[in-house]
């Protein structure tokens, strides 16, 4: 069976010409959105629906505004509104060493000096830089930036997160 991974939400309608709003979540939203990327629609219940061609993407405040070839007018989108688009694993990019999907880190364990403190259960795009969101027992979710004074090492194969948790963002 095929995999697809979640790269964002559609959600709303853009003017009268078909074009959708996307909420992205996903690490390479300019790639994932732009012409000739090819996408699959589910419905909230996470029914496939069918694959979309990207027509057009370009990014706007928070979100991306996409155009779909063979969707022309706001009639044909709206039905859409709050259903999901993925990408099917065929059709992901090849990544340099080093680099990684967020979907093989969520769920990673996350530790600080050889101390498991939870799982990496989100990943946010708040803006200059993504924030992974440690699930823990007992405690409240910690908010990391994902930036290298506190992402000391990723291990996708081991599904495994090194941290050191800079004073003040525990609190």
């Amino acid at each position: 069976m095929e995999k697809f991974y979640k790269v964002g939400t559609i959600v709303n309608t853009q003017g009268l010409q078909g074009e959708v709003r996307v909420m992205p979540s996903t690490d390479f939203a300019q790639e994932r959105f732009s012409k000739g990327s090819v996408l699959a629609l589910f419905d909230d219940k996470d029914n496939y629906i069918q694959d979309l061609k990207v027509k057009s993407g370009r990014p706007q405040k928070n979100f991306y505004v996409v155009k779909f070839e063979g969707l022309y007018h706001i009639n044909d989108v709206e039905k859409y509104k709050g259903y999901i688009v993925k990408i099917a694993e065929e059709n992901q990019e090849d990544l340099d060493d080093g680099e990684f999907y967020y979907h093989e880190i969520i769920g990673s364990d996350v530790y600080e000096n050889d101390v498991l403190i939870g799982q990496i259960s989100e990943i946010l795009q708040p803006g200059a830089n993504d924030v992974w969101v440690v699930k823990r027992k007992g405690k409240r979710d910690l908010l990391l930036p994902y930036i290298p004074p506190v992402i000391l090492n990723v291990d996708v194969n081991q599904h495994r997160v090194d941290v050191s948790i800079m004073e003040g963002l525990d609190d």
